[in-house]
């Protein structure tokens, strides 16, 4: 009999991990998440290729139990959907929005334009020189009314430009900008709005609570509003860590945007417990510095007391978004667990970060049963 367990003791420790999904109990009490939040705003989450195929059960159970929204990770930019002029590949993103449809949950689309993770054929031609105005446009329209239009009335909301501000407040000199100048960025909505005029469309950024950036941002918000393009909401992506932003300051940019006239979403949330070599690389996926052990400090797991630290904050900013619930529409979370993320890779290839939720077991942090309390406007 001892035999015969020692036997099988691995396939029961590899079983743990979908145990704790399935079994164990998933929140405070029996509340999850979406339950919780569900009349303040969406809760969502990002999902990657083994969410959507289904091949990560433990996740794909704990996505059913507590989120409401998703959006594409990465199998809807430009380099995956689109890789070549004449061929799109929509294998991942028609399972992403069958997998939306079947939960009921709000799906948005990421991302149409953006200068990273684009397909090396989109802006140039055979010789790799830069295309004529002419014929980007005809690229861009045909690469969003393709895609828009394959999804009309099923994906909600769509990020229509990612990441065109620096965080100066100039715009970002990509590709786009390069042969379109300032235009491209009115044509990617007017596209967008055509191809699908329900669906909502918003603007994408990191570092958003930057005031050069935040300032550039309303003003672009209210240039397309000028123009009569339609543009729906902001999203403030909140890659964030222990030390920045300010509650405060993040709290204005939230405020300003709402103040022109668009609704706000949290689209991209994690909350890095590692050092940063430089505060000012948000999201920029350019971004590499080299190892060192001092910015690597929790491979083993992370102190109590700082845990604890982690939970106020991301406590904190949810507090912030509860308080704004009238603007907020969603909060999405980069990643289910932190096994997933990609903090543990950014900006220094093999730290070992613990951004999101739910821990490298599916389980539910303390950070969970918090923001169910304070959503149900229980003391904590």
């Amino acid at each position: 009999m001892m035999r015969r367990l020692l036997y099988d003791l691995p396939l029961v420790l590899m079983a743990l991990p979908l145990w704790y999904a399935c079994c164990a109990t998933p929140s405070a009490g029996n509340v999850t998440l979406k339950d919780a939040l569900k009349d303040k705003f969406h809760i969502g989450v990002a999902l990657n290729e083994a969410l959507i195929t289904g091949r990560d059960t433990a996740g794909v159970r704990v996505l059913e139990q507590q989120f409401s929204a998703i959006v594409a990770e990465n199998c809807m930019k430009s380099m995956h959907i689109h890789p070549e002029e004449n061929r799109y590949d929509f294998t991942l993103p028609d399972q992403f929005v069958a997998l939306g449809e079947k939960n009921k949950m709000w799906i948005t689309g990421h991302t149409l334009i953006w200068h990273s993770q684009l397909s090396p054929w989109f802006c140039v031609d055979e010789e790799g020189n830069n295309v004529s105005p002419e014929v980007l446009k005809q690229r861009m329209k045909a690469h969003i009314s393709t895609i828009v239009g394959r999804y009309k009335g099923r994906i909600k909301g769509w990020d229509v430009v990612n990441e065109a501000i620096l965080d100066n407040g100039e715009l970002r000199r990509s590709k786009f900008y390069e042969i379109l100048g300032e235009e491209y960025l009115p044509l990617a909505f007017r596209y967008a709005h055509e191809a699908d005029p329900q669906a909502e469309l918003y603007y994408n950024d990191y570092n958003e609570w930057f005031p050069a950036k935040r300032d550039a941002i309303v003003k672009l918000v209210r240039s397309l509003k000028e123009k009569g393009v339609r543009i729906d909401g902001v999203g403030m992506q909140g890659h964030v860590d222990m030390e920045y932003p300010a509650i405060e300051e993040y709290e204005k940019s939230i405020l300003a945007f709402t103040q022109a006239g668009v609704k706000v979403m949290i689209t991209e949330f994690d909350l890095s417990i590692l050092p940063m070599p430089d505060r000012n690389v948000g999201a920029e996926v350019s971004a590499g510095f080299e190892y060192r052990e001092e910015l690597n400090p929790y491979r083993n797991g992370v102190p109590a007391g700082r845990m604890q630290e982690w939970t106020n904050r991301m406590g904190d900013f949810f507090d912030l978004f509860l308080k704004h619930r009238d603007k907020v529409t969603r909060v999405t979370m980069w990643g289910i667990t932190d096994r997933d993320s990609w903090k543990n890779d950014f900006p220094i290839h093999g730290r070992t970060d613990y951004p999101l939720l739910f821990d490298r077991d599916y389980q539910p942090k303390a950070a969970v049963s918090r923001i169910i309390k304070a959503a149900e406007g229980v003391g904590f």
